[in-house]
């Protein structure tokens, strides 16, 4: 999802799993589709475990690197008709765009500013991005266990083309299903953000998590993601993914 929106070997029984690249490119091309869509519930819990709760939707048209991506909050009203565009490109960072009603303007989200936190929510904008697997390097480290599935251990570092906050990232991916069950994200030596993927479906023979849970460590704060009505090729229009049709809704 994005990184609200997230990422993905040669045949199953002749896998080689020392070649990371091969891992990923797998996990790509097991999830991709043409568009997708799906009405997402959030629970923002903060460090002194107040709750808040937000409601959005995503569409999403293309896949990977060449895709473009609106997520719109419906609730609650303070917040009802705030959208994020995002243009995800093959060879560098996203183009993103947020509108806001209240002051019925939109702003370009600056490079510097893709670090912070999204709308309250403890995703940053970055995480929103969706990437294309060859926008990285990776490197396996091993394997281990994720709530007792069997995971590759990988990590992946961006290419110079492709800027990030994070300095790398490491990446468990389930062996049985080639999803992605935790990926934690660092700058050095510091753990900055940790997602866990669970209660996975198979919707239109896609391996989908329609859980997942992001925490920003030094914040100790977090936020769980529940989607629902989720879809796989929904038939959607360039049209939909512009500024102009950003303002309108």
């Amino acid at each position: 999802m994005s990184r609200v929106a997230v990422l993905l070997f040669a045949s199953v029984g002749a896998v080689c799993a020392q070649d990371a690249r091969q891992v990923m490119n797998e996990v790509q091309n097991r999830s991709k589709s043409n568009s997708q869509r799906y009405e997402g519930w959030l629970k923002v819990i903060d460090n002194k475990s107040k709750i808040s709760e937000k409601r959005w939707t995503y569409d999403r048209l293309g896949s990977a690197g060449e895709s473009k991506v609106v997520l719109r909050f419906t609730a609650p009203a303070e917040v009802k008709g705030v959208a994020l565009l995002i243009v995800n490109h093959p060879e560098r960072a996203s183009d993103q765009w947020m509108w806001t009603p209240s002051l019925q303007r939109d702003r370009r989200i600056a490079f510097q500013d893709r670090s912070t936190r999204f709308f309250g929510t403890d995703f940053s904008f970055e995480d929103l991005e969706e990437r294309d697997v060859n926008q990285y390097d990776y490197k396996m480290l091993g394997e281990e266990a994720v709530g007792g599935a069997p995971c590759w251990k990988i990590e992946s570092r961006a290419k110079k083309t492709k800027s990030s906050q994070y300095s790398h990232v490491h990446l468990w991916v389930d062996k049985a299903r080639y999803v992605f069950l935790r990926i934690e994200s660092f700058k050095g030596d510091t753990l900055i953000r940790r997602i866990h993927y669970s209660d996975y479906q198979k919707i239109q023979n896609i391996w989908t998590p329609l859980s997942l849970e992001v925490e920003d460590v030094a914040r100790k704060s977090k936020t769980v993601l529940k989607t629902e009505k989720l879809e796989y090729n929904v038939a959607m229009k360039e049209e939909m993914f512009t500024l102009q049709a950003l303002r309108r809704e």
